[in-house]
Order: C-alpha cells, then structure tokens, then sequence
C-alpha cells in the first residue's frame, strides 16, 4: 500500500502533493532564472520533460519517506500555486517560490508549518542549506528557528558550479519547540 502524503495547512496556504496539474504553473515559475540560481536541483533553462520528471519523482518520493509539497497559494492569494517545498527522509528541506510572490512571508509560514510537521512525525533534526548570496533564505530558515551550523560548498546545476553556503539546523531531542 502506497503511504499518503499528508495535507498541512497555515491560515494562508495549503501545502498539498504535487500534481500532474501543476506542471505548467512548475514550468514558469521554475524557468526564471531568479528562481532556478538559488538552487540546487533545478537546470536552466529547464530541458524538456523535467518538470514531468520532477512530479513522477515526487509522487515515487513518499513510499522512501520524501516528501514534496506544492504551495497552495488559494486561500491567502487565490492562486493555486506559489512555490514548492521538500522533505527528505533525511531531515533535509528545501523550497522555492514564484518571484512575483517574493517579500509576502510564503516561505517562512511554509517551513514553520513543515518544521512542525517533521517534529510531530518524530524527526530529530530538520536541516537545510542556503547559499552565501542568498541572504533572504538565509532569514527564512532562521524565522522557521534554524540555527547556522557550519559552512560547505553545494553545488547548484543552474550555475553549473560550487557555490560557497550556509548550513542551518533544528534539533527535536532536547524538547525545544
């Protein structure tokens, strides 16, 4: 039996499987530059067929406990689709969101929300990296109460290069919220 992904919601969005319906809105949005640069899966320019990859992908993800959501901007912005946000059994999150939703607090209510959900489902640790240029993401990991860890180098395949980054962590153990 496939296990179910679950549904989390914030007064504002709703973060929901992905779907063959979102691939257009996925094309866009994850076609901009601005977008694809800060990080580290998404090419540019986007080949075809990797945005219906990207979904199948998603889809197979939840039976080895990853976890990709699409962001449901309908109840805050009635838009069904302002960004991405991942899981990976390993504690790893990542995101990204459409530039023309930039500056509205969609990723830092997105990752509280999934900070939450990792705590709740008994993860020790939730982690992500940001790279060094990217100060605003930097910002949202620490709103949704990451800590800076360390430094490394991570790879970006829209850059086609190592980029110098930032390493941010929660732990769960110690009973911290």
């Amino acid at each position: 039996m496939t296990p179910m992904q679950p549904v989390l919601e914030t007064l504002r969005l709703n973060l929901r499987p992905v779907q063959q319906a979102d691939a257009g809105l996925i094309s866009l949005y994850s076609s901009d530059i601005r977008v694809a640069r800060m990080t580290t899966r998404i090419p540019h320019p986007n080949p075809p067929g990797a945005v219906e990859l990207f979904i199948a992908q998603s889809q197979r993800d939840i039976e080895d406990g990853g976890l990709t959501w699409a962001i449901d901007g309908t109840p805050g912005f009635g838009t069904p689709l302002v960004g991405m946000m991942g899981l990976s059994k390993e504690g790893e999150l990542g995101y990204w969101i459409a530039p023309f939703f930039w500056g509205l607090g969609i990723a830092t209510e997105a990752a509280k929300c999934v900070v939450g959900y990792a705590r709740s489902r008994g993860d020790a640790r939730v982690w992500a990296g940001a790279f060094a240029d990217n100060p605003v993401s930097q910002n949202v990991l620490k709103k949704a109460g990451m800590t800076q860890v360390g430094d490394r180098e991570m790879f970006s395949v829209a850059r086609n290069a190592a980029v110098a980054s930032l390493v941010f962590e929660r732990r769960f153990e110690d009973g911290s919220d």
